[in-house]
């Protein structure tokens, strides 16, 4: 019997403490030899990301000293932060930017120059020559404090630092993923220029490549695919020389054969998508075997499915329980990765082709102690929005293994909104949402027009209409849940980080349908943010919004604070200080704004958090203000 009690206020398992008490976020997964290393993001240890060693008798040894760290700043965002290469790392280290080598037994060891300027010089996406001598990565040179003065180029570092560094591509606004063919004789990469995204408009380059023991020398490259308006992202070699790209040619991304020039054989196409954006470096979608045999991850209704397929086209799918396998790798005849479950958090498992159902957990999940009747487990939905469209989103009810609503009483709502935009929704256990499910709480996770997963024509649905379309379709899925019965429309409440927090801003000064909103470090001011942000974003809202400047009044018309006006519903906001995305100034302006107005609100800043915050103190405080400031909001 569960004890009948107000929605909201439910006692909680779930303190927000415990999203921090030895959780780790895991990362990249590597093989190497018939060990396996990964990154391990600690809230508790300031945010850092160390790495583990997994030998193979199972011992897990931290690898990095205290003061390492193994994050890449490039882009800001950054991804693929380490490489291996017989036993040795090499790793880009957080507090200075600079390449290091860990060789087994060893203390890191630079081998970058010490920029003039603290982390001018930043180094991510690295593949080693076969012989170990040489790192070719894509390195980021902070030459001012503007964006125009960032260059990004692939470079080849000497691995023991003796030496200087060889440029072997130059030229383009951005690069990404320099791969070596077995043979190590051709260097390919992805290559895009403003205003495209890496999701917009990418193409796959190829050139040979020649060693010697001056350094390697690079022949004039060609592009071998990415036609306007196509995106090209993550090639692979497998072992016999075969060249592999994830494209979405088809409306969707899949994984295509490259056979030439503009030539793409697609291997088994469907209306799904294989990967995601490419926000961060190092993803791996799909991976290549012997004898041309690729292996990927597909969404399905109740888990996923591992692809299985070969050159010929000629696929077999074999269904799992997670809810998302990513990261992958191909280590005896079996896949390695970081697999999402719906009902606990991440975990590094193995998966043997030959029966990937008898799949081996490698990294277990922390035990929370949970009672699992208390757990909410997400459903998709998907709900008419604006102009006829449909809009998708995962709900999640209230669930408590103790207690349940009062007769005839409906949830207060959470709408939470992923960042981006050019992202979506994670489907996999997130413990920040059961802390509101276990309290009363109903959470719907949107996945707005723009959203990826959905093929190309949904992610460009915010083109040009961004504060336009995901605020429509935030506030659509609150209504239409309300009129289901399954949230009270008095007791609606919007929350996003980043773009989210934007969309946020935006639905709390132009609409009336939430009662209250909390920004993570939420944009204001398109204008300001246009003006005032890191290259890699400096031209993203040529699409979203309109070409900067020459559309200066859409910017001002879209902007959260061009409607403070309209804005009389509580808002709590939290900032970080070295954010150097979404700049503390977008907050400022906001909460300067609703205070000026006398508009009911709290703002809280962060020492030492960039974008997205990573600290334990920082996790708790914000997590716990929240809560508070939606129930005095609701009278809870």
């Amino acid at each position: 019997m569960r004890t009948p009690a107000a929605y909201g206020t439910w006692p909680s398992p779930i303190p927000a403490s415990l999203l921090v008490q030895a959780a780790v976020r895991l990362g990249d997964v590597q093989p190497d030899g018939d060990a396996l290393v990964w990154l391990e993001g600690r809230p508790a240890e300031g945010g850092r990301y160390q790495l583990v060693r997994r030998t193979a008798d199972g011992t897990l040894v931290d690898l990095l000293p205290d003061g390492f760290g193994a994050r890449t700043r490039v882009h800001e965002y950054g991804g693929g932060s380490f490489w291996l290469h017989d036993g040795t790392v090499f790793f880009t280290n957080w507090a200075d930017q600079r390449l290091y080598r860990l060789a087994p037994g060893g203390q890191p060891q630079a081998i970058t120059p010490e920029p003039a300027t603290p982390h001018a010089l930043r180094y991510a996406d690295g593949v080693l020559s076969a012989d170990g001598r040489w790192v070719v990565c894509v390195r980021e040179r902070h030459d001012g404090e503007q964006a125009i003065e960032v260059v990004n180029d692939i470079v080849a570092v000497p691995s023991d630092g003796i030496g200087p560094e060889v440029v072997l591509v130059h030229g383009r606004d951005f690069v990404s993923s320099p791969r070596l063919s077995p043979d190590g004789a051709t260097l390919v990469w992805v290559a895009w220029d403003h205003p495209n995204m890496p999701w917009d408009d990418t193409e796959l380059w190829s050139a040979q490549l020649s060693w010697s023991h001056s350094g390697p020398q690079l022949s004039a490259g060609h592009r071998l695919a990415g036609r306007p308006g196509e995106s090209v992202m993550q090639p692979v070699w497998s072992p016999d020389g075969s060249l592999y790209v994830i494209s979405d040619r088809s409306n969707w991304w899949h994984v295509y054969r490259v056979e030439g020039t503009d030539q793409l054989t697609a291997i088994d196409l469907r209306d799904t998508e294989v990967g995601g954006p490419a926000w961060v470096f190092g993803e791996r979608d799909v991976v290549a075997g012997a004898d041309g045999q690729l292996v990927w991850v597909e969404s399905a209704a109740d888990g996923v499915d591992l692809v299985v397929a070969h050159g010929d086209g000629a696929a077999v799918r074999h269904h799992l329980p997670f809810v998302g396998l990513h990261r992958l790798s191909l280590v005896d005849e079996a896949v390695v990765g970081v697999a999402d479950w719906a009902t606990k958090e991440a975990e590094i498992v193995r998966v043997p082709l030959a029966d990937p159902t008898s799949f081996q957990v490698i990294r277990a999940a922390r035990d929370l102690g949970l009672d699992p009747a208390g757990l909410s487990v997400g459903r998709p939905v998907s709900y008419p929005s604006t102009n006829g469209r449909t809009a998708h989103a995962r709900f999640y009810p209230p669930t408590s293994a103790t207690h349940e609503g009062l007769p005839g009483e409906t949830p207060p709502l959470l709408v939470t909104i992923h960042s981006g935009p050019t992202a979506a929704a994670h489907h996999g256990f997130k413990l920040q949402t059961q802390f509101w499910t276990s309290r009363g709480f109903a959470v719907v996770d949107v996945d707005y027009g723009g959203s990826t997963g959905y093929g190309r024509a949904y992610r460009k649905e915010l083109e040009g209409q961004w504060g336009v379309v995901d605020v429509d379709d935030c506030c659509a899925a609150s209504t239409w849940l309300a009129a289901q019965g399954l949230a009270d429309p008095q007791r609606l409440a919007i929350t996003g980080g980043s773009a989210g927090g934007f969309t946020t801003l935006a639905a709390l000064a132009t609409r009336t349908v939430f009662a209250v909103g909390a920004s993570y470090y939420g944009v204001a001011d398109l204008g300001a943010l246009a003006a005032d942000t890191h290259k890699f974003e400096s031209r993203y809202l040529d699409r979203l919004v309109g070409p900067w400047p020459d559309t200066t009044g859409v910017y001002r018309e879209r902007s959260p604070l061009s409607h403070v006006d309209g804005f009389d519903r509580p808002l709590i906001v939290f900032q970080g200080l070295e954010d150097a995305i979404v700049p503390p100034n977008q907050s400022q302006m906001i909460v300067d704004a609703l205070a000026a107005k006398g508009v009911r609100h709290e703002y809280h800043t962060y020492e030492g958090e960039q974008h997205g915050f990573r600290k334990a103190d920082t996790i708790v405080h914000s997590l716990e203000a929240e809560l508070a400031f939606y129930r005095s909001v609701f009278n809870a």
